[in-house]
């Protein structure tokens, strides 16, 4: 195993050897589930139940830690890998366990796009735990379904924070996914579509190529600028995704104001997200051949949280609803590092009716 290249953030687990006896970690043996996307990543540390009961909903969780951007996309490969190893570290430091006691590690993190990714992260995982630890590297989309169906993996995820994907399985094994480019390539819907949406509309209205708009006034306002010839510094300064997608809520109040621009980029993302979750469904025949056979959507992210009168989530399921009448919309009651632990907790107890293990990759 190798020790962290920054820092020494592995010495706690000689002060917990020397404390606890070589015994320990027969006695303590853990899971842990990792989340990571654009804007922050999170590890929980879970006790590994036994497979011959039920999971308790919801599991058990010896503790959670949180670092930032894990995605190598947004961050590069480095930056990913130092706020993974962090996190991994912190959780198990406050769990008052080490890398010997873990079985299984799920790491479900944005930017996983291609098996390429999937054996570089598993590569990296092997160089960091002991050799019996099992791996499984998913997108965090996986997890974020897993955290609304207990671990199993059927049905359809949307997620809509920062950035946007849909993704779905069916009980045979057969996935699909849709979105989840990144903005360069359109992941019209997010965050930050929405708001790259807003600052272009602000723009165009000063320079009389569009309509007026209350999101110039409204923007200004909230970034503390006194002229949109400013937006232009600001966005550019640091175009990280995070940090445009915060401005979501400034359109969501202008929308709600009856500004006709903020309603119309609302409306359309309202259509992109629908168009993504259709997609998946109709690749994977989740409605049945009639088209009206139930299946789980499970809704996770800021933009589809329903805290505000111009709800955007509730708008995406009318919306599907026209076409799929069986759609089931779930509002996952854990995050999605527990989706992940409780995959890595499935796995492992399939391969261990089956009677054999070995690490896994699960992204199409």
């Amino acid at each position: 195993m190798k020790r962290y290249r920054n820092g020494e953030i592995w010495d706690f687990e000689q002060e917990m050897q020397q404390l606890l006896g070589d015994g320990f970690c027969e006695e303590r043996e853990v899971i842990l589930g990792l989340d990571g996307d654009t804007t922050c990543t999170v590890c929980v540390c879970m006790p590994l139940l036994p497979f011959a009961v039920s999971l308790p909903d919801p599991p058990p969780i010896l503790s959670r830690a949180v670092a930032g951007c894990s995605n190598h996309n947004s961050v590069g490969e480095t930056a990913a890998r130092d706020a993974l190893e962090l996190v991994m570290a912190d959780a198990l430091s406050k769990a008052g366990s080490t890398r010997f006691c873990v079985q299984a590690v799920c790491l479900a993190v944005s930017g996983v796009n291609h098996p390429t990714d999937e054996e570089r992260i598993l590569n990296w995982l092997r160089e960091i735990f002991p050799s019996h630890v099992q791996f499984f590297v998913q997108n965090d989309a996986v997890a974020a379904l897993a955290s609304g169906t207990m671990g199993k993996l059927h049905g359809c995820v949307l997620i809509a924070g920062t950035g946007t994907i849909a993704y779905g399985f069916t009980e045979d094994g057969r996935d699909a996914r849709a979105a989840g480019a990144g903005p360069v390539l359109g992941d019209w819907g997010s965050g930050y579509g929405i708001a790259a949406q807003a600052l272009t509309a602000a723009v165009r209205a000063y320079d009389g190529r569009g309509p007026y708009t209350a999101l110039t006034s409204s923007i200004l306002r909230k970034l503390d600028l006194s002229s949109p010839d400013e937006l232009i510094g600001w966005t550019y300064s640091d175009p990280s995704w995070a940090r445009i997608a915060a401005l979501v809520p400034v359109v969501v109040s202008c929308a709600e104001g009856g500004d006709e621009v903020a309603n119309k980029i609302l409306r359309d993302a309202v259509q992109e997200l629908a168009s993504s979750v259709k997609a998946v469904v109709r690749r994977l025949c989740l409605c049945g051949e009639e088209g009206n056979d139930p299946f789980p959507l499970v809704m996770v992210g800021g933009v589809l949280e329903a805290n505000k009168k111009w709800d955007i989530g509730r708008e995406v399921i009318n919306c599907i609803h026209k076409d799929f009448p069986g759609v089931h919309p779930i509002c996952p009651k854990v995050e999605p590092a527990i989706g992940a632990a409780l995959l890595a907790w499935n796995f492992l107890a399939r391969y261990s009716r089956r009677g054999t293990l070995r690490s896994e990759t699960y992204s199409s």
